[in-house]
């Protein structure tokens, strides 16, 4: 870590939404100087009372410090709010923590780079409440050295897990998370409307469903090694298992006045899986399946 960094004790936050209140928050709890700015200014009232520092403009919020941490709906809201204050972007530091697609990081690192502002991309794995623990993690992707030089400053929000040099990198894989996540409490709250046209409580299928979800993990595991093998032999379940077992599911969810849409989704593609030959193979098969984009065809 450069002299420079080490001796990096400020830092701007830009975007005072539930997590960008989180994380200067844990900047002023750090001991740090904390410049901030948000649309609406009143957001920014309890962090001044903490010791904050409230910019009256971007521009001023800019220059302040070297650092400016980015903590915005996505990348437009970026371009929106820095575009009118471009000529302060010279020499900062943006570490931008939006969420947005890795073709969009990329190109806010190069508009960044064009105004001569160095940028890091970021990808938080924790709500508000995690923020400033490091047993969460940030992915983070940009210059190795920019990383490297900073990254004392990035662990007082939380964990950091660099993932590369493209600048596309961590929202890539902060979106993969953000698939599975949102798939996964989907269906979670799928079974409790079933649960609930059955008379049974969200409390009483809730260890049923904690056990559940918590065992994807050994299945993750064992399928893991066998998928980058090609290996897809139904010697553990089939597809036509699949099929079996998700029509029962859609069935039930019919006959209990709940709408099917979500299950019956996921039974017209194993359908299809088995239509192309792959009956008897593996689930696993439907990675490529889903690769074509058959769905969106």
């Amino acid at each position: 870590m450069s002299t420079s960094a080490a001796n990096t004790s400020s830092v701007t936050v830009i975007g005072l939404g539930p997590m960008g209140r989180a994380m200067a928050g844990a900047y002023l709890d750090a001991g740090y100087q904390v410049t901030v700015w948000n649309r609406t200014a009143s957001r920014a009232d309890d962090l001044v009372a903490r010791g904050a520092v409230r910019a009256a403009t971007v521009g001023e919020a800019l220059a302040a410090n070297e650092v400016v941490v980015l903590s915005l709906t996505d990348y437009a809201a970026m371009y929106s709010i820095l575009e009118p204050a471009v000529p302060a972007l010279e020499g900062r530091v943006l570490v931008n923590l939006s969420s947005d697609t890795p073709g969009k990081a990329r190109e806010g690192a190069a508009w960044a780079a064009k105004h001569g502002a160095r940028h890091l991309t970021g990808g938080v794995q924790t709500p508000p409440s995690g923020i400033g623990s490091t047993e969460f993690n940030t992915y983070y992707s940009g210059p190795r050295e920019l990383f490297e030089e900073y990254e004392d400053v990035l662990k007082v929000i939380t964990g950091t897990d660099y993932r590369g040099e493209d600048p596309g990198l961590a929202a890539l894989y902060y979106q993969l998370q953000m698939d599975l996540f949102w798939t996964a409490l989907t269906a979670w709250l799928h079974t409790l409307a079933l649960a609930n046209a059955n008379g049974i409580s969200a409390s009483e299928i809730q260890p049923y469903a904690a056990e559940t979800l918590g065992g994807m993990g050994q299945f993750i595991d064992f399928y893991t090694p066998r998928i980058e093998a090609g290996q897809h032999s139904g010697d553990v379940e089939r597809i036509s298992m699949a099929v079996a077992s998700l029509d029962h599911v859609v069935h039930t969810t019919r006959d209990s006045g709940v709408d099917p849409a979500l299950p019956a989704a996921l039974l017209e593609a194993f359908r299809r899986a088995a239509a192309e030959g792959y009956e008897e193979d593996s689930l696993t098969r439907l990675i490529a399946m889903f690769g074509r984009g058959t769905a969106a065809k």
